[in-house]
């Protein structure tokens, strides 16, 4: 029987996926992408597998998806030509006839995708079932410096009731970029707005909206996290795409109006959707209404995330072992950091105030992490915690990380420099250089 070449690298893997299944699970989710993610077929096939595993994991599902290369393609097929101010298409009613006919093959094609089922794929036994109808009331967004966008519209309202029902239901739910008037008009939104509107009035749990490229630092690296703050702030600086900075525009309103996260991915990343969102590390720009890293005490209750970060280190001699048992009694002595509910860093501070010296010890950092500049964070908020015990001295052992503590003022020292009472505990055989620091 033929097996992985690295099964304990699966098994791994699939037990740290398995929080983020029980926070998913009955959590409402919208995900929007544009029209061209529909003509990249294979792309667009692996990405409909991806959302039949979401669903498959019980999330509710909304997408909202864009049709401007469609709509293209069908003014070019009538010999019209299209016409665009101020970054949004006129719609008159020639072109509002080729936005209906482009929206509703798109809609019908993606249902039919998402109704595969053939036997040895992905969609095995998915049995997807697909909601789509006039949830969106729009308005006509008028005339804009002299323009008239004409049948260009807005969203005034979305029927959250009646997509919840379906969402209750179990369905998927598909929404257009269009939107209907009490009077009966259709009108052609930017499927941006409508995928903002919708996680808003949903009370979204995540809104992830797919673009061509991802926002990049000054070193040409992708930006993972911002909060909605930052991301108003880059959106007036250049080097963004026109796409890009609409994906980002309309996920950090959405977040500030009430949605819980926004994730800006990129269509061009085979697997971006699962990757992004059951991986700690992610793969996109998440956008958040606060920063979701805090330095703090430590808790009871980050016993277990403190093993895990601990026990690979312990595993390779780096730490000494600990005992849950210890680090309960212990729990106090420790500072964490915490970002978006996981564990990515501790250290602790044991006193010596015989001796006015306190020992820093047991710093860990999530292996991912390790360029982020935890450690020496994590080194100032117990130095900071030594001064108000009156702590005049900090010392060290290690066997592995000589420089990282010279590189922060420590300097070597004789184990007659310990505390007699840390004196008494120093184990010989390990052999670990003893460092002092001054504070």
């Amino acid at each position: 029987m033929a097996t992985s070449p690295h099964p304990e690298l699966f098994v791994r893997w699939f037990r740290q996926v398995a929080p983020y299944l029980h926070a998913f699970r009955g959590r409402t989710f919208v995900v929007a992408f544009g029209g061209e993610m529909f003509a990249e077929r294979a792309r667009f096939a692996n990405f409909v597998h991806d959302i039949n595993l979401l669903a498959a994991l019980g999330i509710r599902l909304v997408l909202v998806h864009g049709a401007r290369p469609q709509i293209e393609a069908e003014l070019k097929a009538k010999g019209l030509r299209s016409r665009y101010a101020q970054g949004l298409r006129i719609t008159d009613e020639r072109a509002l006839q080729a936005v209906k006919e482009a929206a509703g093959v798109l809609r019908v094609e993606i249902e039919a995708l998402l109704s595969q089922g053939l036997p040895s794929s992905p969609m095995a036994g998915a049995h997807i079932r697909v909601a789509s109808g006039n949830y969106i009331t729009a308005r006509p967004i008028g005339v804009r410096k002299g323009t008239d966008f004409q049948f260009t519209g807005a969203v005034r309202k979305v029927d959250a009731a009646a997509i919840a029902r379906r969402l209750d239901a179990g369905e998927v739910v598909l929404v257009p970029p269009l939107g209907y008037s009490p009077t009966g008009e259709v009108f052609n939104l930017t499927w941006e707005d409508v995928a903002e509107t919708v996680a808003v009035a949903l009370k979204a749990d995540k809104l992830l909206m797919y673009t061509d490229r991802l926002p990049a630092d000054r070193k040409g690296e992708a930006i993972a996290e911002l909060t909605a703050q930052e991301a108003q702030a880059l959106l007036k600086k250049e080097g963004l795409t026109t796409a890009t900075a609409r994906a980002i525009e309309h996920a950090a309103r959405a977040v500030n109006a009430g949605v819980a996260r926004g994730h800006i991915v990129t269509r061009r990343a085979t697997g971006s959707l699962l990757l992004e969102l059951f991986t700690h590390t992610g793969v996109g720009t998440m956008i958040t209404a606060a920063t979701v890293e805090t330095l703090r005490p430590a808790r009871i209750e980050d016993v277990q995330g403190i093993l895990a970060l601990i026990e690979p280190l312990e595993a390779d001699g780096t730490l000494v072992k600990r005992s849950r048992e210890l680090l309960e009694a212990e729990i106090g002595n420790f500072f964490v950091v915490e970002h978006d509910g996981v564990i990515v860093g501790c250290a602790a501070l044991y006193p010596f105030p015989e001796d006015k010296s306190a020992e820093f010890a047991c710093l860990a950092v999530a292996q991912d992490r390790r360029d982020a500049g935890y450690g020496e964070d994590l080194l100032k908020a117990c130095e900071e915690r030594a001064r108000k015990m009156r702590i005049r001295r900090l010392f060290a052992l290690t066997t592995h990380a000589a420089h990282w503590f010279l590189e922060q003022g420590f300097r070597a020292a004789d184990v007659s420099a310990l505390p007699e009472r840390r004196q008494a505990l120093y184990n010989w055989r390990r052999g670990s250089k003893v460092f002092l620091k001054r504070i």
